[in-house]
């Protein structure tokens, strides 16, 4: 069970990068950038803050042989509900002020240091579900921790492809128009804003 448990576990952080929350945050985040390379950055910076929170979280648990409540965890989902609805504000503002500018992307000079933030906050609340993964597949606490390693460098790997295929329709070789653009903007900002205020309550509830 071991082994097959990490076989499967970069398949599994893979998989987890495609959860809703994840996409809209990282999407958000990419479709700002000029390139499909600064893109991929921010998916990829996004994927260590998460795995760095997943390891950090998970670690003390395990290794300390802490007692575990999932419930505490969830409520942390109201902190990532929060983040996406401030994202989702925050890009509706960025994409006015990049049409007033001939219609360019806009480019932060703060590299990934947003969205390595947003994964981390995404990570903190995620690290529960992870660490009951691995608890319950492997009895080793040293391969528990390989385990979320593993998951982690999946759901790297997962956000860099989302960053990317959130790029594509912003892409000038594919002649879409500024208007379709900008409504892809909108539509992506606005899902981050209603995703965000449908976690608030769900978990407020």
């Amino acid at each position: 069970m071991n082994t097959t448990a990490l076989f499967f576990a970069i398949i599994v952080g893979f998989n987890h990068a495609f959860e809703a929350d994840h996409v809209l945050a990282v999407g958000n985040l990419a479709n700002k950038r000029n390139s499909f390379f600064a893109a991929m950055k921010d998916g990829l910076f996004w994927g260590l803050g998460h795995t760095m929170m997943i390891l950090v979280v998970g670690g003390i648990i395990i290794l300390a042989k802490l007692t575990l409540n999932i419930s505490s965890f969830e409520y942390l989902e109201i902190v990532v509900g929060i983040t996406l609805i401030v994202l989702g504000i925050y890009r509706i503002r960025k994409i006015n002020q990049d049409q007033d500018h001939d219609h360019q992307p806009n480019v932060n000079a703060k590299g990934g240091r947003l969205a390595f933030l947003i994964g981390s906050i995404h990570g903190l609340a995620g690290s529960g579900a992870v660490v009951l993964i691995a608890m319950s597949e492997i009895t080793s606490s040293t391969l528990s921790v390989v385990y979320m390693l593993l998951f982690g460098i999946g759901s790297i790997l997962g956000m860099i492809l989302v960053a990317a295929l959130f790029k594509i329709p912003l892409t000038a070789k594919l002649g879409i128009g500024p208007k379709i653009q900008k409504g892809f903007l909108w539509l992506s900002a606005l899902l981050c804003i209603a995703y965000g205020v449908y976690m608030v309550f769900k978990f407020m509830s």
